[in-house]
């Protein structure tokens, strides 16, 4: 399975770190290939490097602007022009969409998949890892869009909650029927 995941290329604490290379161990060691923004820094770094060293494969989609930062080991670079083609980019070459933490560039690439799941235009499963509750004020608020009519389809059909790495591969397997 290609997995897209997006994610931060800060360098983050322990709490942050530690589940996100628990997480690129299991997609490395599951024979999967993680599609991601392309960066060799911080967590984006911890991730590729979790599941290169686990033996799977990498495909980043870099940005002009940030194309000194790409990883030179990835099996596969791609550069895009600018932020909207690298999302539109990630999102094609993926089967599946794990959101990590993140700053503003994750959480727009995180509306703008479920934005797509509830319009029709993808299937594709989507995982928001909340990793140490990173995302419960998000998730309240999503309950929230849900419960006060925005959202046309229900929120299960959006994205699917995993508090654990291990839950997120599980759900994404079991969507895949490749457990």
């Amino acid at each position: 399975m290609k997995i897209c995941v997006f994610l931060s290329a800060a360098d983050l604490d322990d709490r942050y770190t530690r589940p996100a290379r628990e997480f690129a161990e299991l997609l490395g060691k599951g024979g999967h290939t993680l599609v991601w923004g392309g960066s060799d820094v911080g967590l984006m770094k911890v991730v590729a490097d979790g599941v290169q060293e686990a033996g799977g494969r990498l495909v980043g989609i870099s940005v002009d602007f940030l194309a000194a930062k790409a990883r030179a080991g990835a099996d596969e670079m791609v550069i895009a022009r600018d932020l909207a083609e690298r999302k539109a980019l990630l999102v094609e070459r993926a089967d599946a969409v794990v959101i990590m933490v993140g700053g503003t560039g994750t959480l727009d690439e995180a509306t703008e998949i479920l934005e797509l799941k509830k319009h029709g235009h993808t299937d594709k499963p989507v995982v928001l890892l909340n990793t140490a509750g990173f995302y419960d004020g998000l998730k309240e608020q999503f309950r929230r869009m849900e419960k006060e009519g925005f959202l046309p389809r229900p929120l299960t059909d959006l994205v699917f909650f995993a508090e654990e790495p291990v839950g997120a591969l599980a759900y994404l397997e079991e969507s895949f029927g490749t457990v």
